[in-house]
């Protein structure tokens, strides 16, 4: 009894070295050993509370030793846990905490510290704080959580994991904004009933912030993986949003993959998708790759679930890290499902591969685009189908928002155009890349032009039946008249092209003036029943003042398109005029040198290429055709033929001055 007297206060327990001393005034007559450090205790203090150290206090009695060794190597919480043990038994107040109650309770278990062994013993104390306290706070759920990890296969048996769980399911499947007291204890203020904020159990009178659905992810990203994974698992099972589920497994990814965190300032780094910097244990590789596997495993596989970014930044670190195939394939059709939410950095990928044949990835954005491909993204009778038209470089009759299919075609040309000035790139690839996305697809092939053209650029040992194969992905219909009029004069295109370009930028050109005078006589029908009181095509019935307003909305569109086209028009006439002017004095100069000879008129030519320009040539040749061609069809065919012979000159030798000047 005297012992118990002393022992209660707790600076009787004092340590020196790797063992610990209860200076009671009585000698140790036990020793017990937990790890590698040594505990000089009495018996009777721990046989009246412990079932084990009970036998084995008996056990090494019948020995005969005066001061008996026990040994406890398997004790959960290790010596640190049995100093608190032994301090309760010589009747010393423990303070329970979050972080401690999980090892006490589990060393309790293990020791037989049950009611049997003496009232309010530790299993009970333990059993009721963590029931009581632990659990009815969101903050000391989570600490006692963490704790279960060193004592798992203890905490698991006692269940101390799964109620831990199932609180922190519940509570955030739980608006904390539907209650006026606080369900969660994440740094907010308290609140009274009312809802105001308290200081010092006063009401202030303000109001609290609303609370966002993402409160609990930094809190659960201090988990261990195979702990947060049950946690979500749980929350999944409860009915807990999948975007709010997708963006904890986001967040926690983030912080702790190293390489995620070095791209930052995206669109999604703003928001719940943001993690702070320097937070989280920094993993093994090898760790790192399970837990690329183990993410993608609980992701699930909807499109637009998780930002596009966030795959794309996991697929380069799997190639870093040289996770398994099955690994970046299924990276690769995660970001195939939503590649048109992708953007043009995102696809540019460096090559990680040992042979290091080309700069970037380009037989990743390969699969990637044909995982798209194969998916159901292709919508008909939209943007990209073959019904579309093109004027001019803007749409005809297309919605306001693109298709997928139109904006993965913008994006793989972007990219083409970003890759194309890599020596090392093979034509075959860059070849079936352009080729892969559908002709109606794109609305212009302006993009696509532009990125053979940086090819054919920084390529310019390729033949010309190389050149020709890759130019036949162009759809010369398809070009605007700004990309004709830079591919007419394009040196590095074959000369078969050039003629096509020239033909269709004609064609197209004649049709708008042809369109222009058809809205021209249209109107002035139109306009003359308007003013008559008719509506042709409406009805005056029920709905007749709204198809009024539509048509005389119409009406002056057409008008704005009309007067647009007539000065177009008047432009074009002045242009051809000059140029026509300025030929026939250069014409005039070389008549006082006498006959033009052959080489005299191959001279005149090139001093009218100098000072006007090819490209200012071709552009005035298709000007007059555009006017001539709503006047005459045989004028038409003739300036056809001269741009014909223009360009064979370019190519060729020259034609003799006085034949062209005759013809014009």
């Amino acid at each position: 009894m005297a012992c118990m007297k002393l022992g209660s206060k707790s600076d009787a327990f004092q340590r020196q070295g790797q063992a610990w001393f209860c200076t009671t005034g009585l000698p140790s007559d036990i020793v017990v050993e937990v790890g590698e450090m040594s505990f000089h205790l009495h018996k009777f203090p721990l046989l009246s509370r412990s079932g084990v150290l009970e036998r084995r206090i008996a056990e090494a009695s019948k020995e005969g030793d005066d001061k008996c060794l026990i040994q406890i190597s398997d004790l959960p919480g290790g010596d640190k846990t049995f100093e608190l043990v032994a301090k309760f038994c010589y009747g010393v107040k423990l303070e329970l905490t979050a972080s401690n109650v999980v090892y006490i309770r589990c060393a309790a278990e293990h020791l037989e510290m049950t009611e049997e062994y003496g009232e309010g013993n530790l299993i009970s104390q333990t059993e009721t704080f963590f029931n009581q306290v632990v659990l009815k706070s969101w903050k000391d759920s989570i600490k006692a959580l963490q704790s279960c990890d060193e004592v798992l296969e203890y905490a698991d048996e006692l269940n101390i994991t799964k109620k831990c769980i199932e609180s922190l399911a519940m509570r955030a499947s739980t608006d904390p904004n539907l209650f006026g007291w606080p369900v969660v204890e994440h740094g907010g203020p308290m609140q009274s009933p009312g809802g105001s904020v308290l200081w010092n159990g006063i009401s202030t009178g303000a109001r609290p912030k609303h609370t966002s659905s993402d409160w609990w992810y930094e809190d659960a990203s201090m988990l261990s993986f195979p702990l947060f994974k049950r946690l979500i698992t749980v929350m999944d099972s409860r009915g807990i949003r999948e975007d709010i589920i997708a963006g904890s497994l986001t967040y926690y990814t983030r912080k702790h993959l190293p390489g995620l965190k070095r791209r930052r300032g995206g669109p999604e780094s703003s928001g719940r998708f943001s993690t702070p910097l320097g937070s989280g244990n920094v993993l093994s590789e090898e760790e790192q790759k399970n837990l690329i596997g183990e993410i993608q495993e609980l992701l699930r596989m909807q499109k637009g679930l998780v930002p596009t970014k966030f795959f794309v930044d996991m697929l380069r670190i799997a190639k870093i890290l040289k996770a398994s195939p099955d690994c970046i394939a299924n990276l690769e059709k995660r970001i195939g499902m939503q590649l048109d939410q992708a953007a043009l950095e995102d696809l540019v990928m460096p090559s990680f591969s040992h042979t290091m044949e080309t700069l970037y990835d380009v037989d990743s954005v390969q699969r990637i685009l044909d995982h798209f491909l194969g998916t159901d993204q292709i919508m008909p009778g939209g943007v990209g189908s073959p019904c579309s038209s093109v004027d001019d470089g803007n749409l005809i009759g297309s919605p306001q928002s693109i298709t997928p299919m139109t904006a993965v075609a913008k994006l793989i040309d972007g990219y083409l155009a970003e890759v194309a000035p890599d020596v090392n790139l093979k034509l075959p690839k860059f070849q079936a890349l352009a080729a892969s996305v559908p002709e109606y697809a794109r609305l212009l092939d302006d993009g696509l032009y532009r990125a053979i053209d940086i090819y054919l650029k920084h390529h310019p040992w390729l033949a010309e039946t190389e050149r020709e194969n890759l130019c036949r992905l162009l759809d010369c219909q398809k070009l605007s008249l700004e990309a004709c009029t830079h591919a007419a004069q394009n040196e590095r295109l074959p000369l078969r092209i050039i003629v096509q370009v020239l033909f269709f930028e004609q064609l197209q050109l004649r049709t708008s003036v042809a369109g222009c005078f058809l809205v021209s006589d249209n109107l002035d029908g139109g306009s003359r029943q308007l003013r008559s009181g008719g509506f042709v095509g409406g009805s005056t019935e029920g709905g007749g003042g709204g198809g009024w307003a539509t048509a005389v909305r119409e009406n002056q569109v057409l008008k704005v398109g009309m007067d647009s086209m007539r000065m177009r028009v008047c432009e074009l006439e002045k242009e051809c005029s000059n140029m026509r002017q300025e030929i026939e004095k250069l014409g005039k100069t070389t008549k006082g040198g006498g006959s033009a000879s052959n080489g005299g008129g191959s001279k005149t030519w090139e001093n009218v290429s100098k000072k006007l320009g090819f490209g200012f040539k071709l552009k005035s040749h298709q000007m007059c055709s555009a006017q001539e061609g709503s006047v005459s069809k045989s004028n038409n065919e003739n300036v056809k033929i001269e741009k014909l012979k223009d360009v064979k000159e370019r190519r060729g030798k020259h034609k003799k001055a006085s034949s062209i000047s005759s013809e014009r």
